[in-house]
């Protein structure tokens, strides 16, 4: 790829609309600051439950095309065109819910070598060289082992990466304090009854809370919410959307969050006690 912008992030995620849910507002916010902005995402969540009865026959493999459009017209509503699938369409597929005997095919990205899905992802990094990279604790952020494993695979890349021609310079763990968890979900329980929804999930239930102390950056992108809404609302087989809320298969309410947090894992630190900008202290480079 040639003539990139001086600003390059990349985003690893498992299935999708995890972008759109996590990121929307991070990723809608660099797209329009002219940053490039690549999405890998690791399967096309062949495996998730449909919310809407009039797409109910949708399964696998079908299933997973159709995702496929849906992420093509979340990227839209983000601004984001450079959004991939690890190793082309098809290569891995959703593993299902940690502990079911889906994670036993051989074809799911549970079962894959981590090295080997690595060399792909390495490959998008030495082209795009971002300075930039986003992905999930070693949790996955709540356990689902597509998401450890997209974890997994975005570190190892990285360091392969940086043996073969480019090191990124930070790399950042999707987070959420606590605090503003909690204030978020006792907001929701206030206006529940004005909602379509019945019932507020709980805190723990949001992937990535962490105490306080772990947030280092945090990207205000309320300038970017209905972009991020709009994407996650593209998104129609996992997500109901009700602004300033959504709902997925579970049918627990939660709150669309355009803040969004990070704990940076790899690199150094821009000057303040927090980054408001995940690029902060990065000389840029070509």
């Amino acid at each position: 790829m040639t003539d990139l912008p001086s600003r390059r992030l990349l985003l690893v995620h498992a299935h999708p609309d995890d972008e759109s849910i996590n990121n929307g507002a991070t990723m809608a916010r660099y797209a329009a600051e002219g940053a490039h902005v690549t999405l890998v995402t690791c399967t096309l969540g062949e495996r998730g439950e449909v919310i809407p009865p009039e797409l109910a026959h949708l399964t696998g493999a079908a299933l997973g095309q159709h995702r496929r459009r849906e992420l093509a017209a979340a990227m839209a509503e983000l601004g984001v065109q450079d959004f991939r699938l690890l190793g082309g369409a098809g290569r891995y597929s959703d593993s299902g819910m940690m502990g079911l005997p889906d994670n036993d095919d051989p074809a799911c990205f549970w079962q894959a070598d981590v090295d080997e899905a690595a060399a792909h992802l390495a490959e998008v990094i030495r082209e795009v060289r971002p300075q930039v990279l986003v992905t999930y604790d070693d949790h996955g952020g709540y356990g689902h082992p597509d998401h450890i494993q997209a974890h997994r695979v975005a570190m190892r890349a990285a360091e392969l990466s940086a043996k073969t021609g480019w090191t990124i310079p930070k790399v950042y763990w999707n987070r959420v304090p606590r605090p503003v968890v909690e204030e978020s979900f006792a907001r929701l329980r206030e206006d529940l009854p004005g909602t379509p929804f019945s019932k507020a999930a709980e805190v723990d239930d949001v992937p990535g809370v962490v105490p306080e102390e772990r947030i280092t950056a945090v990207v205000d992108g309320t300038a970017h919410a209905a972009a991020k809404a709009a994407a996650m609302r593209a998104h129609a087989t996992q997500i109901t959307v009700a602004e300033p809320y959504f709902v997925l298969s579970n049918e627990l309410a939660q709150p669309i969050l355009t803040t969004e947090y990070y704990e940076l894992v790899r690199g150094e630190r821009g000057p303040g006690a927090r980054e408001t900008d995940l690029f902060a202290g990065i000389e840029e480079t070509s």
